[in-house]
Protein backbone atom coordinates (compact mmCIF):
# COMPACT_ATOMS: atom_id res chain seq x y z
CA UNK A 1 0.00 0.00 0.00
CA UNK A 2 3.21 2.30 -0.07
CA UNK A 3 1.62 4.25 -3.23
CA UNK A 4 -1.68 4.94 -1.62
CA UNK A 5 0.14 6.22 1.40
CA UNK A 6 2.51 7.95 -0.59
CA UNK A 7 -0.32 9.85 -2.30
CA UNK A 8 -2.07 11.03 1.17
CA UNK A 9 0.75 12.21 2.26
CA UNK A 10 1.94 14.09 -0.76
CA UNK A 11 -1.42 15.98 -1.41
CA UNK A 12 -2.47 13.71 -3.94
CA UNK A 13 -5.92 13.22 -2.96
CA UNK A 14 -8.67 15.80 -4.20
CA UNK A 15 -12.21 15.88 -3.76
CA UNK A 16 -13.29 15.98 -7.63
CA UNK A 17 -14.73 18.97 -8.58
CA UNK A 18 -16.90 17.26 -11.36
CA UNK A 19 -18.94 14.91 -11.99
CA UNK A 20 -17.73 13.64 -15.59
CA UNK A 21 -16.23 10.60 -15.80
CA UNK A 22 -13.43 11.62 -18.34
CA UNK A 23 -13.19 15.20 -16.49
CA UNK A 24 -12.48 13.57 -13.70
CA UNK A 25 -9.56 11.49 -15.20
CA UNK A 26 -7.47 14.69 -16.35
CA UNK A 27 -8.28 15.92 -12.95
CA UNK A 28 -6.00 12.86 -11.44
CA UNK A 29 -3.71 12.51 -14.55
CA UNK A 30 -2.82 16.14 -14.13
CA UNK A 31 -1.89 15.44 -10.38
CA UNK A 32 0.35 12.53 -11.05
CA UNK A 33 1.82 14.03 -14.16
CA UNK A 34 3.21 17.03 -11.50
CA UNK A 35 5.09 14.71 -9.83
CA UNK A 36 8.57 15.94 -10.56
CA UNK A 37 9.97 12.58 -11.65
CA UNK A 38 7.75 12.13 -14.23
CA UNK A 39 8.92 15.88 -15.24
CA UNK A 40 8.60 15.60 -19.51
CA UNK A 41 6.89 12.29 -19.44
CA UNK A 42 4.03 12.52 -22.31
CA UNK A 43 0.60 13.75 -21.77
CA UNK A 44 -0.92 11.03 -19.17
CA UNK A 45 -5.20 12.29 -19.25
CA UNK A 46 -5.02 11.12 -22.82
CA UNK A 47 -3.25 8.19 -22.63
CA UNK A 48 -5.96 7.12 -19.30
CA UNK A 49 -8.83 7.91 -21.35
CA UNK A 50 -8.13 6.54 -24.49
CA UNK A 51 -7.27 3.24 -21.82
CA UNK A 52 -10.90 3.76 -20.14
CA UNK A 53 -12.68 3.73 -23.30
CA UNK A 54 -11.27 0.41 -24.59
CA UNK A 55 -11.59 -1.12 -20.79
CA UNK A 56 -13.85 0.36 -18.13
CA UNK A 57 -11.66 0.15 -14.62
CA UNK A 58 -14.88 0.35 -11.91
CA UNK A 59 -14.25 -2.83 -9.73
CA UNK A 60 -17.66 -2.72 -8.37
CA UNK A 61 -17.77 -1.50 -4.54
CA UNK A 62 -18.17 2.27 -5.72
CA UNK A 63 -14.32 2.62 -6.99
CA UNK A 64 -12.76 2.56 -10.08
CA UNK A 65 -8.83 2.14 -10.47
CA UNK A 66 -8.21 3.71 -13.82
CA UNK A 67 -4.08 2.75 -15.19
CA UNK A 68 -1.59 3.69 -17.34
CA UNK A 69 1.83 1.50 -18.07
CA UNK A 70 4.70 2.60 -19.11
CA UNK A 71 8.17 1.34 -19.97
CA UNK A 72 11.35 1.27 -17.81
CA UNK A 73 11.45 1.51 -14.18
CA UNK A 74 10.74 4.19 -11.51
CA UNK A 75 7.75 3.87 -8.58
CA UNK A 76 4.40 3.26 -8.44
CA UNK A 77 2.16 6.20 -8.17
CA UNK A 78 -1.40 6.85 -7.51
CA UNK A 79 -3.64 9.91 -7.12
CA UNK A 80 -7.01 9.62 -5.07
CA UNK A 81 -10.36 11.43 -6.44
CA UNK A 82 -13.38 11.38 -3.73
CA UNK A 83 -17.13 12.16 -4.78
CA UNK A 84 -19.72 12.54 -2.46
CA UNK A 85 -22.19 12.51 -5.16
CA UNK A 86 -20.73 9.56 -7.16
CA UNK A 87 -19.71 9.22 -10.78
CA UNK A 88 -22.10 7.48 -13.57
CA UNK A 89 -18.70 5.14 -14.37
CA UNK A 90 -20.08 2.49 -16.43
CA UNK A 91 -18.97 -0.41 -13.13
CA UNK A 92 -19.98 -3.42 -13.86
CA UNK A 93 -22.24 -3.48 -11.06
CA UNK A 94 -23.94 -0.85 -12.04
CA UNK A 95 -23.31 1.33 -9.29
CA UNK A 96 -21.89 4.88 -8.84
CA UNK A 97 -18.27 5.13 -8.10
CA UNK A 98 -17.27 7.36 -5.31
CA UNK A 99 -13.60 7.00 -5.01
CA UNK A 100 -11.18 7.04 -8.43
CA UNK A 101 -7.80 6.08 -7.14
CA UNK A 102 -5.88 6.40 -10.55
CA UNK A 103 -2.65 4.59 -10.97
CA UNK A 104 0.69 5.62 -13.12
CA UNK A 105 2.45 1.99 -13.60
CA UNK A 106 6.45 1.56 -14.64
CA UNK A 107 6.79 -2.16 -16.49
CA UNK A 108 8.77 -3.15 -13.34
CA UNK A 109 6.13 -2.28 -10.60
CA UNK A 110 3.34 -4.55 -12.38
CA UNK A 111 3.24 -6.88 -9.81
CA UNK A 112 3.27 -4.74 -6.86
CA UNK A 113 0.13 -2.71 -8.69
CA UNK A 114 -1.72 -5.69 -8.68
CA UNK A 115 -1.20 -6.89 -4.80
CA UNK A 116 -1.71 -3.07 -4.02
CA UNK A 117 -4.92 -3.19 -5.60
CA UNK A 118 -6.08 -6.51 -4.49
CA UNK A 119 -5.48 -5.32 -0.91
CA UNK A 120 -7.26 -2.12 -1.15
CA UNK A 121 -10.55 -4.47 -2.64
CA UNK A 122 -10.57 -6.29 0.60
CA UNK A 123 -10.08 -3.67 2.97
CA UNK A 124 -12.99 -2.28 1.24
CA UNK A 125 -14.95 -5.58 1.56
CA UNK A 126 -13.89 -6.03 5.77
CA UNK A 127 -14.96 -2.27 6.14
CA UNK A 128 -18.46 -3.00 4.97
CA UNK A 129 -18.34 -1.04 1.58
CA UNK A 130 -17.61 1.85 0.31
CA UNK A 131 -20.39 3.89 3.00
CA UNK A 132 -18.09 5.52 4.59
CA UNK A 133 -16.58 7.11 2.10
CA UNK A 134 -19.64 8.10 0.44
CA UNK A 135 -20.89 9.52 3.22
CA UNK A 136 -17.94 11.38 4.28
CA UNK A 137 -18.63 14.90 5.49
CA UNK A 138 -15.29 16.43 4.21
CA UNK A 139 -12.12 15.21 2.53
CA UNK A 140 -10.07 15.27 5.49
CA UNK A 141 -12.53 12.71 6.83
CA UNK A 142 -12.19 10.20 3.40
CA UNK A 143 -8.27 10.54 4.32
CA UNK A 144 -8.74 9.12 8.23
CA UNK A 145 -10.91 6.33 6.61
CA UNK A 146 -8.51 5.70 3.72
CA UNK A 147 -5.57 5.42 6.72
CA UNK A 148 -8.14 2.84 8.06
CA UNK A 149 -8.26 0.86 5.35
CA UNK A 150 -4.36 1.22 4.71
CA UNK A 151 -3.83 0.29 8.28
CA UNK A 152 -6.30 -2.88 7.99
CA UNK A 153 -4.44 -4.18 5.27
CA UNK A 154 -1.60 -3.62 6.62
CA UNK A 155 -2.33 -6.00 8.97
CA UNK A 156 -4.24 -8.75 6.98
CA UNK A 157 -1.00 -9.01 5.34
CA UNK A 158 1.18 -8.81 8.68
CA UNK A 159 1.52 -12.89 8.36
CA UNK A 160 2.35 -13.38 4.95
CA UNK A 161 5.09 -10.90 5.14
CA UNK A 162 6.76 -12.59 8.51
CA UNK A 163 6.83 -15.63 6.80
CA UNK A 164 8.14 -13.86 3.84
CA UNK A 165 10.94 -12.45 5.70
CA UNK A 166 11.62 -15.48 8.21
CA UNK A 167 12.65 -17.57 4.83
CA UNK A 168 14.95 -14.53 3.79
CA UNK A 169 16.86 -14.46 7.13
CA UNK A 170 16.95 -18.68 7.07
CA UNK A 171 18.14 -17.83 3.44
CA UNK A 172 20.75 -15.28 4.89
CA UNK A 173 22.17 -17.91 7.95
CA UNK A 174 22.41 -20.66 5.38
CA UNK A 175 25.01 -18.23 3.56
CA UNK A 176 26.41 -17.51 6.30
CA UNK A 177 27.51 -20.90 7.47
CA UNK A 178 28.30 -22.05 3.96
CA UNK A 179 30.52 -19.08 3.16
CA UNK A 180 34.05 -20.40 2.63
CA UNK A 181 36.98 -20.77 5.39
CA UNK A 182 38.63 -17.31 6.75
CA UNK A 183 34.88 -15.65 6.10
CA UNK A 184 32.40 -14.72 8.98
CA UNK A 185 31.45 -17.58 10.64
CA UNK A 186 27.93 -18.45 11.44
CA UNK A 187 27.89 -18.11 14.98
CA UNK A 188 29.72 -15.03 14.76
CA UNK A 189 27.32 -13.46 12.04
CA UNK A 190 25.45 -10.27 12.15
CA UNK A 191 22.02 -10.18 11.69
CA UNK A 192 19.87 -7.23 10.45
CA UNK A 193 16.12 -7.44 10.16
CA UNK A 194 14.37 -4.52 8.68
CA UNK A 195 11.05 -4.08 11.46
CA UNK A 196 8.30 -1.80 10.35
CA UNK A 197 5.83 -0.23 13.43
CA UNK A 198 2.77 1.72 12.79
CA UNK A 199 1.88 3.63 15.71
CA UNK A 200 -1.79 5.17 15.96
CA UNK A 201 -5.11 4.97 17.57
CA UNK A 202 -3.38 3.82 20.86
CA UNK A 203 -1.97 0.64 19.84
CA UNK A 204 1.37 -0.15 18.43
CA UNK A 205 1.73 -3.00 15.11
CA UNK A 206 4.99 -4.57 14.63
CA UNK A 207 6.13 -6.39 11.18
CA UNK A 208 9.35 -7.76 12.17
CA UNK A 209 10.34 -11.52 10.65
CA UNK A 210 10.76 -12.93 14.16
CA UNK A 211 7.68 -13.74 16.00
CA UNK A 212 8.71 -14.18 19.41
CA UNK A 213 10.36 -10.83 18.94
CA UNK A 214 6.90 -9.62 17.39
CA UNK A 215 4.80 -10.74 19.97
CA UNK A 216 6.96 -9.22 22.88
CA UNK A 217 7.40 -5.48 21.22
CA UNK A 218 3.49 -5.62 20.60
CA UNK A 219 2.59 -6.48 24.28
CA UNK A 220 5.46 -3.33 25.01
CA UNK A 221 3.82 -0.42 26.83
CA UNK A 222 6.68 1.31 26.59
CA UNK A 223 7.31 0.73 22.73
CA UNK A 224 5.06 4.09 21.35
CA UNK A 225 7.12 6.34 23.41
CA UNK A 226 10.66 4.03 22.21
CA UNK A 227 9.83 4.99 18.78
CA UNK A 228 9.12 8.82 19.49
CA UNK A 229 12.66 9.63 20.60
CA UNK A 230 13.36 8.04 17.40
CA UNK A 231 16.78 6.98 18.59
CA UNK A 232 18.00 3.27 19.36
CA UNK A 233 16.50 0.94 22.60
CA UNK A 234 17.16 -2.52 22.63
CA UNK A 235 14.51 -5.47 22.64
CA UNK A 236 15.02 -9.42 23.55
CA UNK A 237 18.59 -8.98 22.70
CA UNK A 238 18.00 -6.77 19.78
CA UNK A 239 19.33 -3.47 19.52
CA UNK A 240 16.80 -1.49 17.22
CA UNK A 241 18.58 1.48 14.95
CA UNK A 242 16.00 4.28 13.96
CA UNK A 243 15.96 4.64 10.26
CA UNK A 244 12.75 6.90 9.35
CA UNK A 245 9.30 7.82 10.32
CA UNK A 246 6.51 9.14 8.06
CA UNK A 247 3.31 10.42 9.27
CA UNK A 248 0.04 9.87 7.80
CA UNK A 249 -2.84 11.96 10.28
CA UNK A 250 -2.71 10.50 13.54
CA UNK A 251 -0.77 7.39 12.73
CA UNK A 252 2.80 6.98 12.27
CA UNK A 253 4.67 4.64 10.04
CA UNK A 254 8.27 3.67 11.96
CA UNK A 255 11.61 1.96 10.31
CA UNK A 256 14.26 1.03 12.11
CA UNK A 257 16.61 -2.14 11.77
CA UNK A 258 17.01 -4.80 14.45
CA UNK A 259 20.69 -5.68 15.00
CA UNK A 260 22.12 -8.44 16.65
Amino acid sequence: MKSLLNALQEGRLIELPDEDKEKSLEYLAHLIEAVPDLAGSPELAEEMIVRERQHNTGLGLGIACPHVRATGGGELLCAVGWTPAGIDYGASDGKKVHLVVMYYIPDAQKNVYLKEVSALASAIRREGGITPIAAAEDIATVRERLLDWVQAAIEANIPEAKARMIRLEERQAVAEAASPAGGVPASGALLVLSTLFVVGDGRTVALCPNPELTAELEKDADLPELLMRRGQFERGGWRFVFRSVTAFGARSLYDYLAVR
